[in-house]
């Protein structure tokens, strides 16, 4: 069996990080929840629930993710792939088996779990988030040829490709310069359709103006970022 790590950004989590470490398939070799900057029970819970716990005090979602990066880089076993996954509850952990199989099967190099209409719950994603998936995925395709329909946050990588990307956005443009750059560098891909429901507690992005704003900045800015870079 190959050796599968999962990184879990969580900020204010503490009702739903248990469930999400609670459903993720025993396969998984170690589950990482990095706290960022929580105030609540995350990091107590998380750690009750069997995850490896991390703190990263500079908000943002890619500053979590990194510091995951950062602690697995570290371990004298490297894993062969990399799950990244929301810690709000609102994907199906248990359907990471399904996210990775391609991988397994040596078709892809990463997987995105798309959001399709079909699976998503009523209200799962807001008017704003379904917009600037589409603008955002829609420049895609015209700019990069691209067949994503979705920056979803529930995504699979082999680790040697993650660390070809070298990701270095701190914030909310982590997902889509991970799909850039998989274009740019021309490692192979899929989307899987995923169920998705209401996250449980109020979405730190969507939630707020402010954060739906600045988060559809830093996207269409690394797309136009990369659609004019050589």
């Amino acid at each position: 069996m190959p050796h599968i790590k999962v990184i879990i950004p969580a900020y204010n989590e503490a009702d739903s990080i248990p469930l999400v470490i609670g459903d993720i398939p025993a396969l998984v070799n170690e589950i990482i929840v990095v706290s960022n900057n929580s105030t609540d029970a995350t990091i107590e819970n998380a750690r009750n629930a069997g995850a490896t716990v991390l703190s990263e005090s500079r908000k943002g979602y890619g500053y979590a993710c990194l510091k995951g990066m950062a602690y697995v880089a570290e371990q004298n076993e490297k894993p062969d792939i990399i799950v990244f996954l929301d810690g709000d509850y609102s994907d199906y952990p248990e359907e990471l088996t399904k996210i990775i199989q391609p991988i397994l099967d040596n078709k892809v190099d990463f997987v995105i779990g798309a959001r399709v209409k079909t699976l998503r719950e009523k209200g799962s994603m807001t008017i704003p988030q379904i917009f600037g998936n589409w603008l955002a995925t829609t420049l895609m395709r015209f700019m990069f040829k691209s067949k994503f329909t979705d920056l979803g946050p529930f995504r699979a990588i082999k680790y040697k490709q993650l660390l070809a990307l070298n990701m270095q956005d701190k914030t909310y443009g982590w997902t889509v310069e991970m799909q850039l750059k998989v274009l740019k560098q021309k490692i192979s891909y899929t989307e899987i359709p995923v169920n998705y429901r209401n996250r449980i507690g109020v979405s730190k992005v969507s939630g707020t103006v402010k954060g739906a704003v600045f988060a559809g900045f830093k996207i269409l800015g690394w797309i136009f970022k990369y659609g004019f870079k050589k």
